[in-house]
């Protein structure tokens, strides 16, 4: 498949197409994404270099670690930004102030920010919840919409909000393509892979649905690994292990030799 553009996104979000986006921890994961035929994947800067080249035609949203004491300002913004468009992201996702955000759309970095239930702000909200269920609370999810549209970011991820709140945000700003996570409708329908593949350990969001079986499976295999290591285990201190045939041989002769040499 051809790799998507912006322009390809805003001319989805036009027509009402959806595209998928997947939350990847690992090159295996961007891999089988791709063979998938997933046209979106976010990764980590720090993924970036490996992903990148292995996955060509997919198009990549990578972030920063929130709160990197390195990206402080506007110019640092926009250092930052172009840093990750060099290691080959198509999209930048920033949890950074509207004036960086702004400061990276004028150099034409295409940023992509956060609406509504935002993680690493949680304790403001008073912890996990939906965000938007309320008149006022809808409001305010609209009004971070606009502002980011208004700084030039070219979309929003947004999160655990009402799906006909996400809807109509999605009708009147023309110029955002909302990502949904538990939102119902937008340009992009976007899990993580923990989720869709079943290794999620933790709190499985009412949003998530689940794929596969991968996590089961792990599990599986690592008894298989502790049942490996004990049987090895119980054999060394028993002495089964190591077997003559196990071990290297040396012609008795040769080792006469060797003997002699040390005497």
């Amino acid at each position: 498949m051809a790799k998507l553009t912006i322009h390809d996104l805003f001319a989805a979000k036009k027509n009402g197409r959806t595209f998928t986006e997947i939350r990847t921890s690992n090159l295996n994961e961007a891999l089988a994404c791709a063979e998938a035929g997933v046209e979106i994947i976010m990764c980590m800067q720090e993924d970036l270099p490996v992903i990148r080249p292995a996955v060509p035609n997919v198009f990549i949203i990578a972030a920063h670690n929130v709160g990197d004491p390195r990206v402080a300002s506007p110019d640092q913004a926009v250092a930052a930004g172009f840093k990750l468009m060099e290691l080959g992201a198509d999209a930048v996702y920033s949890g950074m102030s509207l004036k960086c955000v702004e400061a990276m759309a004028r150099e034409y970095i295409p940023v992509i920010g956060h609406i509504g239930f935002v993680p690493y702000r949680s304790t403001w909200l008073g912890g996990v919840r939906a965000v938007g269920k309320t008149a006022a609370e809808a409001r305010q999810v609209f009004d971070a919409a606009k502002a980011y549209q208004d700084a030039g970011a070219i979309g929003v991820e947004i999160e655990i909000v009402p799906a006909k709140v996400a809807e109509e945000i999605n009708r009147r700003l023309e110029k955002l393509i909302l990502i949904s996570m538990g939102s119902g409708g937008g340009t992009v329908q976007y899990l993580f892979a923990t989720d869709v593949l079943g290794t999620n350990t933790g709190h499985i969001p009412r949003h998530a649905k689940v794929y596969g079986s991968i996590g089961k499976e792990e599990a599986r295999v690592q008894r298989l690994r502790v049942e490996a290591f004990k049987a090895l285990h119980t054999e060394v201190h028993s002495g089964v292990y190591p077997e003559a045939k196990h071990m290297l041989k040396i012609k008795d002769d040769e080792f006469a030799a060797f003997q002699q040499g040390l005497d």
